[in-house]
């Protein structure tokens, strides 16, 4: 067989590298299927899309950590879209967004800007919102009402808007602004808690950041909203602080809403769970309650409401099969519980006592519950009684930020870092 001329090896090489670059691309995007885009993942419910089957087993010290980062003040978590993880905290007084390299923590870019936050209840003035990626965008919403647009690439500001000046007079809340915004058909929704201004939620134009329409005079909760569709009409559903609605994401009608929360020193924090058969599932503790609701076209009917089912002070349920998990109690009183409850019958089907307050993440059969002591636990979900698998102490201090799980790994922020943990089996 002859040797191949030289000009013709090399055009071979390239379409070898070429079509090695495609592979690569390809890879990348069939991982974007398993990203956590947003607070809670990709459906705002804490539940992890289909990925890499995860170990049920960890070393003694724990699963291995691949990278660790500085993290300033905050407590909100990342949001994880392919290779990209972005962190939104506090440093020398300013709100700072980087954008990190998934498999490094490597830096790629930062951006800065000016807050004027101070918490008078927290040891902790950063930003509370998880950040949005959608659509090759960031969107941040700070402590201090900032809201921004940045493009993912580069962190290039597209545009912007200090919605501090909408409140009159200015609000704090206990913890400043804290329910992460939502994007639907193009919209922000904003639960902004204007009431002067009528300008409870507010929505923007995603690409440009120009106001569409502003509703109700709703003081801002710190739940976050999510995207519903009930009774047969699309429709986002918003827990403010004392009323839960359903309104139209293209109009800002409002559909529905309910009474829920009470007032003085308490919080509405939970994000709403939908729940087959046009129902929603509210939670939160200070004596409200739990609530389950049916939506019609345009109302709503309370099915049930109790206070010793699963009362959470701000960890949402997460349902897996029909049963739903959550951490009953509250943090500063008391010892908070683990809970598996039958929602459609508001019974509880078993509890843990004394596992106290954590986030809750399911992947598949499996929870994940992020203990704000810093310790992981692994546990499979089984509504006849509580099964661990194993546990770690992964971090130090008190961890309020909520964890991300995309593509099998763990992202973790502890008071003065964020780590990624490999979970994979």
């Amino acid at each position: 067989m002859s040797k191949l001329p030289l000009r013709l090896c090399r055009r071979l090489l390239l379409h070898v590298l070429v079509l090695a670059g495609l592979c690569v691309a390809l890879a990348v995007e069939q991982a974007s299927g398993q990203d956590w885009p947003q607070i809670l993942g990709p459906q705002r419910n804490g539940i992890a899309p289909p990925g890499p089957e995860l170990a049920t087993s960890w070393p003694a010290d724990g699963p291995p950590r691949r990278w660790q980062v500085p993290a300033g003040e905050g407590v909100a978590g990342v949001a994880v879209v392919g290779r990209r993880v972005v962190l939104f905290h506090r440093l020398d007084g300013e709100e700072v967004v980087d954008c990190l390299e998934a498999a490094t923590g490597k830096r790629l870019w930062r951006r800065r800007f000016p807050t004027r936050y101070q918490s008078t209840i927290l040891d902790d003035s950063g930003p509370r919102c998880v950040p949005l990626v959608a659509d090759g965008r960031v969107y941040l919403y700070g402590a201090d009402r900032g809201l921004r647009c940045l493009r993912l690439e580069d962190g290039q500001v597209l545009w912007q808007h200090e919605l501090r000046q909408w409140i009159t007079p200015v609000e704090e809340g206990y913890f400043g602004a804290g329910s992460s915004p939502i994007l639907v058909q193009g919209r922000l929704l904003v639960n902004l808690g204007a009431a002067s201004r009528r300008a409870g939620i507010v929505a923007f134009d995603a690409r440009t950041g120009r106001v569409l329409w502003q509703q109700t005079r709703h003081r801002a909760s710190y739940s976050s909203p999510v995207q519903a569709t009930l009774a047969g009409v699309p429709q986002v559903v918003f827990v403010t602080r004392l009323v839960t609605l359903g309104l139209d994401p293209a109009t800002g009608r409002v559909l529905w809403q309910v009474p829920f929360g009470r007032r003085g020193p308490t919080v509405n924090a939970a994000n709403p769970v939908v729940l087959p058969g046009n129902r929603v599932f509210l939670t939160a503790s200070y004596g409200i309650g739990a609530r389950l609701l049916e939506v019609g076209k345009d109302s709503a009917g309370v099915l049930w409401q109790r206070d010793d089912v699963l009362s959470a002070q701000f960890t949402t349920p997460v349902l897996v099969d029909g049963a739903l998990y959550g951490i009953h109690g509250r943090e500063d009183v008391g010892v908070a519980e683990l809970r598996c409850v039958d929602p459609v019958q508001g019974k509880v089907l078993w509890r843990q006592a004394g596992f106290g307050k954590a986030t809750l993440i399911a992947a598949g059969k499996l929870l994940l519950a992020q203990k704000t002591d810093g310790t992981l636990v692994l546990l499979r979900a089984d509504p006849r009684r509580y099964q661990p698998l194993a546990q770690a102490r992964l971090a130090q201090g008190r961890v309020l930020a909520l964890p991300a799980l995309a593509a099998g790994h763990l992202y973790l922020r502890s008071p003065n870092h964020l780590s990624c943990y490999d979970l994979r089996k």
